[in-house]
């Protein structure tokens, strides 16, 4: 009994022995491989050469290039500003026209950049013109007449020395020489009501040619309805949509179609859309064609688009380039006017554009209410 329990002791220490060399082997094992790790970290080429790299990042060339273009355009931008201040304070007038070039410059780039934009989509897509959108068919238009007011002078500045003439000519004749981007904004609103007033002189004679025409009219009906429309406008009336329509029959063929009327009456119709009279008369023909198909397809798109999508210097310029004095009246009356003349085009086909035209005269020399006689 001695014996078993003396042997009993001595495995329980042994045991006791073994769980302790075991636990503290263990311990010397993970105390060793923490130790390693921490060695070939500390002596680990990657590590030891890594904090290098944020400093050659950081000091690597395009970075100081960025930093120099930040710095130098920083110090140009600070210059222009008291530039500009100083011009203000000191010379008003200049800095007026300035100021206009500047703004005027960014415009034509950001219309340059929307035109290349709307041709590069309408290649790609294989769009014609009178597929796009509205906004995008005026721009064309407008870059386009833009272009070609420009173009002479241009042609002028090419020789050595011409810009100094070319500057003086654009100070003394604005008007005749300058884009509307370049005009003030006094400029724009007493230029376009010079250009209506020079308009608004045709109106007449377009109603006395009309009134010529319809003692040749065979059809006894369309020459009462032309008659009586011709009338009602010449005594300051307003006509109705419905009496316009009345007479779209004498404006598709002879003899007010847009290639039947006499030379006489396309030369007061031209100017009405801001073209040159004074050309040879199938010229005269074929501009008026051309511009008033543009101009009726415009209209198709802005029906699509929906008037009321137009801001209001949208609004107002859409009405004056159809004919009406768009910066008298208000936003209201131009939303109602432009609503008719809608009314108007969108019932007409492409061979009747010659009413569209004519339209010009019936639904904008009396709007609102008085007579408009020049």
């Amino acid at each position: 009994m001695r014996v078993i329990t003396v042997t009993t002791v001595t495995v329980s220490n042994m045991a006791l022995s073994c769980s302790s060399l075991c636990s503290h082997l263990s311990l010397i094992r993970l105390c060793g491989l923490r130790t390693n790790r921490i060695t070939n970290v500390l002596y680990s080429p990657r590590v030891s050469y890594q904090p290098r790299l944020p400093l050659c990042r950081y000091y690597s060339s395009s970075k100081v290039r960025r930093g120099i273009g930040r710095y130098v355009s920083s110090r140009l931008q600070r210059a222009n500003s008291k530039y500009e201040g100083f011009l203000k304070r000191r010379f008003p007038r200049f800095f007026q026209l300035y100021h206009t070039f500047v703004e005027g410059f960014k415009l034509l780039f950001q219309d340059a950049r929307d035109v290349k934009r709307i041709k590069t989509r309408m290649f790609s897509e294989k769009l014609q013109f009178q597929d796009l959108p509205y906004r995008d068919m005026e721009k064309l238009r407008q870059f386009r007449r833009n272009v070609v007011k420009a173009f002479p002078l241009v042609v002028i500045s090419i020789p050595p020395f011409a810009n100094y003439l070319v500057f003086v000519l654009m100070y003394f004749f604005p008007r005749q020489l300058l884009i509307p981007h370049f005009w003030t904004p006094r400029q724009q609103v007493e230029f376009q009501a010079l250009y209506h007033s020079l308009r608004a002189r045709h109106h007449w004679p377009v109603l006395k040619g009309l009134e010529n025409t319809s003692r040749h009219v065979t059809d006894g009906q369309l020459q009462r309805r032309l008659t009586d429309l011709c009338a009602k406008v010449q005594n300051g009336e307003n006509p109705k949509v419905s009496e316009i329509l009345a007479v779209r029959a004498l404006f598709s063929g002879p003899p007010l179609g847009i290639k039947r009327m006499s030379v006489d009456h396309m030369r007061h119709i031209s100017p009405l859309l801001f073209l040159t009279p004074r050309l040879p008369g199938f010229l005269i023909g074929r501009r008026l064609n051309s511009h008033a198909l543009e101009l009726l397809q415009l209209d198709r798109a802005l029906s699509r688009l929906g008037p009321n999508q137009l801001s209001d210097s949208e609004l107002r310029q859409a009405c004056y380039i159809r004919g009406l004095h768009s910066n008298s009246l208000g936003i209201n009356q131009c939303r109602e006017w432009l609503s008719q003349w809608l009314q108007v085009s969108s019932s007409l086909k492409d061979s009747e554009v010659s009413l569209l035209l004519h339209s010009i005269v019936f639904l904008s020399v009396n709007y609102p209410n008085s007579p408009s006689r020049h």
